[in-house]
């Protein structure tokens, strides 16, 4: 039998909540998050770049974010929230998804449950660049390279290399 958990600190998308003597932090306002491995025709992989204020660093990064975040979308479905994402990070779009997996994105500290979709044929149909609160560099690297392009960021520029794009390498064999 679950333990009752209580609230300790609440914001507008977590809240961090005490089950026993554990503490997490749980998802507020969203209904889920969802990460993008979107490549091109050419065999480039489509990535994100920007500074995360909880490392204090740039991250690249999958195009990722929450579903059901927005005001009076509360019930948008994942792969809306996929395609959505993608588009207003990236300027990128997929003619499909397919859906590959959901796992947890760090369950030691959150309960953050991300889905991954697989997209190809992705095509610059915007430009990109978060919404409006945010900075995001999108970039598109071919996947003949990917891994010293990730290292080279990492090594040479101090640039985080979110675990989500090594996923997509996994998930690409490249």
């Amino acid at each position: 039998m679950a333990k009752r958990k209580s609230v300790v600190a609440s914001g507008k998308y977590i809240r961090l909540v005490r089950q026993g003597t554990w503490e997490f932090a749980e998802r507020a306002n969203a209904s889920g998050g969802v990460a993008i491995v979107a490549v091109t025709p050419q065999q480039e992989l489509v990535l994100t770049e920007q500074h995360r204020a909880a490392v204090d660093a740039m991250v690249i990064d999958l195009p990722a974010g929450l579903s059901g975040d927005i005001e009076g979308a509360e019930d948008e479905e994942l792969e809306e929230a996929a395609r959505r994402e993608l588009e207003e990070e990236t300027g990128f779009s997929v003619p499909s998804l397919a859906r590959l997996f959901r796992c947890p994105s760090s369950p030691g500290l959150s309960n953050e449950l991300v889905d991954y979709f697989l997209g190809y044929g992705a095509e610059q149909t915007g430009q990109g660049g978060g919404d409006g609160s945010e900075q995001i560099a999108p970039h598109v690297v071919p996947l003949a390279v990917l891994r010293e392009w990730i290292g080279k960021r990492a090594a040479e520029e101090n640039v985080l290399i979110d675990p989500k794009v090594y996923v997509a390498l996994a998930v690409l064999r490249a």
